[in-house]
This record gives C-alpha cells, sequence and structure tokens, in this order.
C-alpha cells in the first residue's frame, strides 16, 4: 500500500502523479476502518481527501502555516503527517486528538475546535511574517458552514484591506455561498486552472512592471473583464470585491487541477481566495447519502453503516421533545439554533412548528440578540446551544438580554464534562460567567423528569432570563423526584456534607454510601437552582458539619464552590475542611465521561477519597 510508505508530507511530494489516485483511495478505506472503530467526525474528513493531497504536494506544512477552521476535516492531514499508528487512540484519553494540536505534532498550526476565525488567525500569522521580514505561506482552510459566522467576514474584510499575501481555501460542500454554479463556472474554471493560463496572466501583469494598476491599457482590460464576470458570474465578485484574487470554482476532487491552482495560488501576491467545491462524505456510500448523519459519529459497522450501539433518549431529546409540546399549547414559544438543529434535539420541533424555528447558522452572539428583539415584542424565544459555543455570546447575555431583564430561555446543552472533542468542546466555563450575570436564573436537572419540569418553570413561571444546563448523553441518569425547590436534602448526615448539582448528585449518593460504610456520616445535598444562590437555605444544610465538600465539574474561579466558601466565611460559620472538588483551572483532554472524572477526582472514589484524607485529620 502507498498509504504504508508516507510519513511525512515529503513522501506525497516524492511520489509520481500516477500513485496519487490510489493514495485517496487508500486514505478513504483508512478512514472507514479507523473511525467505524473509534467513532469521529467522518463525512467531512471524506470529502477532503484530494483537497489535502493537493496541499501537501504544493505547500510545506512544516513551515508554511495550514490554519484549519475548527478542525473536523484535519483526520487526512494527520494521517499524512505522520500519525497514522496513532490513529486506534482517536479521540480518546492521552490518545490523538480529533482537532489540530500543534502539541502533536509541528504540522499543526493552530488549536482550532471553534468555528469562523481560521481567516483571523491567518490574518495574524501573515502579518507577522511580514513584519520579521520572513518567507511563508499561509492558508486559512475554511468550509462554507464557517461562513455563516460573523467573525468569518470581519477577517475577510481585514484581510482584503490589507493587502497581504495569504490564501483562502474555502471547502464549499453544498452550503454554497455562490448560488450561479453551472455550466459556464465550471468551463471558465478549467480554464483558469490550466498551467498556461496562469502563465499568460502572469506574463501580462509583468508586462506593466511591479505596479500594473498604474497603467491606463491595464486599468482599462481589468475594468471590462470585471465587467463581463459580473454579469456572465456574478458569485466570484463578493470575494473579487473585497480585495481578493478569486480563483475557482474547482471541482475538489479533481486532483491534477487542484495541484495547479494551488501552485498558482502560492505565486500570486496579496490575498487570494480558492474556491472548491467538494462532496461531503466522498467514497463512502451512507455518508454521501447522509453526511449529516455521520458529520460526527459513534463507532459503527462498516458494512452496514449502523450504529454498534443504537442511541437511546438523550437529555438533548428530551428538551426537544418537551418544547415542542409546549409550543403547541404556547403559540409565543420559538426555537433558536446555531447550526446544530439534530445535535440539540430540535428537530422534533422543527417538523411541528416550522414557522417558529430558526437556524441562525454559526453566529450564537447573532442568534442572543435575536432572541432579545423576539423576547422584547412579547414572544418566548428559547436558545438551545451547546454550553461551548455559548461562550461567544458573553457581551450579548449582558447587553441585550440581562439589562433589560429579557425573558430569554437558554437550553444550555453539553454542560460540563462532554468526552472525547476534548479541551475545546468541554462545557466548563458556563457556570462562572452565567451564574456572574445579575438577573440570571439557572437550572440544573439531575434526571430528564426534572428537565421537563425545569423547562415548564423556565417557560412560564419565572421572570427575566433563564438558562437551563444538562450535560451530554443521559445514561445512568440520577432518578430524582421533580421538587422545585432551589435546594434539596438527598441523604441525612452530620459530620460530612456533600453538595452538588446535576448528574453529578449520582457520585455525590454513591460516595455517601461508601463513606457511610467507613463511619463517616455523610450528607447529600442537591442544588436544583444555582443561580441566585438560596445561600440561607444551603447554610442550614452545612452547619455543624466537620467537612463540606462541593462537587462540580467546572474551572473552580467563579464555581458554586468558591461563592458557598464565601458565603460561610462572611457569615462566620465555621467548619474543619471546606473543599472545593472541581477542575481548578486545568483544561480537561479527550477521554470518556467517566474516565475524566476519575482523573480529576470528581467520581464516588475520588470524593471518597478526599473526605477520608481531610476526616483523618481530625483524628
Amino acid at each position: 500500500m502507498i498509504l504504508d510508505s508516507i510519513h511525512s508530507p515529503e513522501d506525497i511530494r516524492a511520489l509520481d502523479q500516477n500513485q496519487l489516485p490510489q493514495l485517496c483511495k487508500e486514505l478513504r478505506q483508512f478512514l472507514l476502518e479507523n473511525v467505524s472503530k473509534t467513532g469521529g467526525h467522518f463525512s467531512s474528513n471524506l470529502g477532503v481527501v484530494e483537497l489535502t493531497v493537493a496541499i501537501h504536494r504544493v505547500f510545506d506544512t512544516a513551515h508554511d502555516r495550514l490554519v484549519f477552521d475548527v478542525g473536523h476535516q484535519a483526520y487526512v492531514h494527520k494521517a499524512l503527517t505522520g500519525r497514522q499508528a496513532l490513529f486506534s487512540t482517536l479521540r480518546q484519553l492521552d490518545g490523538l486528538s480529533g482537532f489540530p494540536k500543534p502539541h502533536e505534532s509541528v504540522h499543526d498550526a493552530f488549536i482550532a475546535g471553534h468555528a469562523s476565525n481560521s481567516v483571523s488567525v491567518a490574518l495574524g500569522m501573515a502579518r507577522a511574517r511580514t513584519l520579521q521580514h520572513q518567507d511563508y505561506q499561509v492558508m486559512a482552510l475554511i468550509g462554507d458552514g464557517a461562513l455563516t459566522g460573523g467573525l468569518a467576514y470581519e477577517g475577510l474584510n481585514n484581510v482584503g484591506a490589507s493587502g497581504e499575501h495569504m490564501i483562502v481555501l474555502l471547502n464549499d460542500n453544498g452550503m454554497s455561498i455562490d448560488p450561479n454554479v453551472g455550466a459556464l463556472p465550471n468551463h471558465l474554471s478549467k480554464l483558469r486552472s490550466k498551467p498556461a493560463y496562469y502563465h499568460f496572466k502572469k506574463w501580462y501583469r509583468g508586462l506593466f512592471g511591479e505596479s500594473p494598476s498604474q497603467s491606463a491599457i491595464y486599468r482599462f482590460n481589468h475594468r471590462l473583464k470585471t465587467s463581463l464576470k459580473k454579469t456572465l458570474w456574478p458569485g466570484s465578485t463578493l470575494f473579487e470585491d473585497m480585495g481578493f484574487t478569486y480563483l475557482g470554482p474547482i471541482d475538489g476532487h479533481d486532483l491534477p487541477r487542484l495541484c495547479d491552482m494551488l501552485t498558482w495560488a502560492k505565486e500570486l501576491t496579496g490575498p487570494v481566495v480558492v474556491h472548491v467545491h467538494t462532496q461531503k462524505g466522498k467514497g463512502y456510500a451512507f455518508a454521501e447519502r447522509d453526511p449529516g448523519k455521520f458529520h460526527g459519529i459513534a463507532p459503527f459497522d462498516p458494512e452496514t453503516g449502523l450504529l454498534k450501539k443504537a442511541p437511546g433518549e438523550t437529555f438533548s431529546s428530551v428538551f426537544g421533545k418537551t418544547l415542542s409540546d409546549c409550543a403547541g399549547e404556547d403559540s409565543r414559544i420559538c426555537a433558536i439554533t446555531a447550526a446544530m438543529e439534530e445535535g440539540t434535539g430540535l428537530t422534533v420541533f422543527e417538523q411541528a412548528h416550522p414557522e417558529r424555528f430558526f437556524d441562525v447558522g454559526i453566529a450564537e452572539g447573532h442568534g442572543v440578540s435575536m432572541a432579545a428583539g423576539m423576547a422584547k415584542q412579547g414572544m418566548i424565544p428559547v436558545f438551545a446551544v451547546y454550553s461551548t459555543f455559548l461562550q461567544r455570546s458573553y457581551d450579548m447575555l449582558v447587553h441585550d438580554v440581562a439589562l433589560q431583564k429579557l425573558h430569554v430561555v437558554l437550553g444550555v446543552d453539553r454542560a460540563g464534562l462532554v468526552g472525547a472533542d476534548g479541551e475545546t468542546h468541554h462545557g466548563c466555563l458556563d457556570v462562572s460567567y452565567l451564574t456572574s450575570i445579575p438577573g440570571f436564573t439557572v437550572l440544573c436537572p439531575a434526571s430528564f423528569a426534572e428537565l421537563r419540569t425545569m423547562l415548564h418553570q423556565a417557560l412560564f413561571e419565572i421572570d427575566g432570563p433563564v438558562a437551563i444546563r444538562y450535560p451530554r448523553g443521559g445514561e445512568g441518569v440520577f432518578n430524582a423526584d421533580t421538587s422545585t425547590q432551589a435546594v434539596v436534602r438527598m441523604r441525612d448526615g452530620c459530620q460530612a456534607v456533600l453538595i452538588t448539582y446535576g448528574t453529578l448528585v449520582e457520585q455525590a449518593l454513591s460516595a455517601a454510601e461508601e463513606l457511610e460504610r467507613s463511619g463517616i456520616s455523610t450528607r447529600v445535598v442537591k442544588l436544583n437552582r444555582i443561580a441566585p444562590l438560596d445561600t440561607a437555605a444551603i447554610l442550614r444544610e452545612t452547619e455543624g458539619a466537620k467537612t463540606v465538600l462541593i462537587l462540580e465539574d467546572c474551572f473552580e474561579n467563579g464555581s458554586v464552590g468558591q461563592q458557598l466558601a464565601a458565603a460561610m466565611e462572611e457569615t462566620g460559620q465555621c467548619c474543619s475542611h471546606t473543599i472545593l472538588q472541581n477542575l481548578k483551572d486545568h483544561f480537561a483532554p479527550e477521554g470518556t465521561v467517566d474516565q475524566l472524572r476519575h482523573r480529576f477526582g470528581l467520581d464516588a472514589d475520588g470524593v471518597v477519597k478526599t473526605v477520608k484524607e481531610a476526616m483523618s485529620c481530625e483524628q
């Protein structure tokens, strides 16, 4: 196999042109064999096989800088840069990350996990290159989906004005911003991708010296060509009007043409856009038919395309079904998603109430501001969004929602540790930033039943902004009751008090049972609401205890534990040990939720160990 001989991009450049189609075929088989076992982002990687091979044929990513947007399409790049043997550990604890990580390889220029930042990052690198008088290429590989995020346009606007030479590789796999793709553009792209064409262009520009735009003849010809192109092919002018040289659209699976086009882009000066059409899921029939299903997928059977473990009900699906039911009763309720309809469980809502369902694209800030406008006019907008992506909306949450006490409901999905996607996707900051905003109510269900109850509360009983935070998945969810009290005692005890919220209640109860068997009487207190904190009720539960442990899967700064410790200090309530059991200031890596809880002492074993150590100091 050719792929077995590829240990670095230098090996790709050494291949004969005729060997490249076979290499692409082997890469797709490699992805199928590995991702079907580990799970991961599949269809997006199948779509960029030829593009990635072409990049490594034309550029040296150990020196040139390739900035991925999101990084869902980086597996092929990793396989071609010396990491094939690590794919059995993909997205596992201490294994190969599913996203670009500079600590893994010199070929990974920048961490990527969130969307729409690649153009801005690449411009920063290009400007650094210019200021340091260095010589290397800078590329941003961005998908058409990421162009729904406003940050991408901020970057494009600045790049076009800067005049810096950098290349934006637009991987357009179906949601094109260019509506006029057909026979004429395809014909022109074939012409423009031929070496003879760009050698002629280079020669023609050279006739007019270093500044061809100063020539009246060149300016007249350029205006004439631009007018013709705007008439025949309006889509390409979006980028040209912003200051880019536009190349394409080109078939992203035509490897020779890709190499020619990238070579030309490399030789040009100033900002360049290379527009590439690819097919998401290419080469695997099941992914071609349903690229969304195979975008981020659990382990599956490569022969049938079926998941090895049938998906069950999740917090996301319960949230979506309950919201849809509520919307059937109240016409004011609307649902908003940021390009995550299926992930946030809103498919059922969209089907039942299409006129009240809004997908804003990868634009969380816009989603929050739009929700604020809807709430101001009497609707009840519900924005279902992953915790890690809601981070981009902090200013809008403060300025547009909280200041006016607007009734906007947030379904904060994937709160806490989420597992295999790693540090870019764990929802470990929302506790800090949501509880810090005056007027926000933050609810934390520990079960599906509680989620249903709390969503009803948020919609119909609570004024002002409300956030309901819940974890990914739903297996092993604690069967709590549906009490609406802010503070609930789950187990009696007098020596130690364990305080937590959400599904960590399971770990606290298991730990309390083990501590009881060791002779330590342990109380478990569950917080249904973490903002505003019912401090008086919580302090009544901790009074007289020797050890108080607050268990959270978030960072310590701004945590509930930190707030409670301060309240205990202010009221003069004393205990021998107040322990904040959380992530401290550590970003959690990839791994299963159980593995990560164990590593950071957030499982029952970790709690038992910590309490026993604290209590032993009393003896």
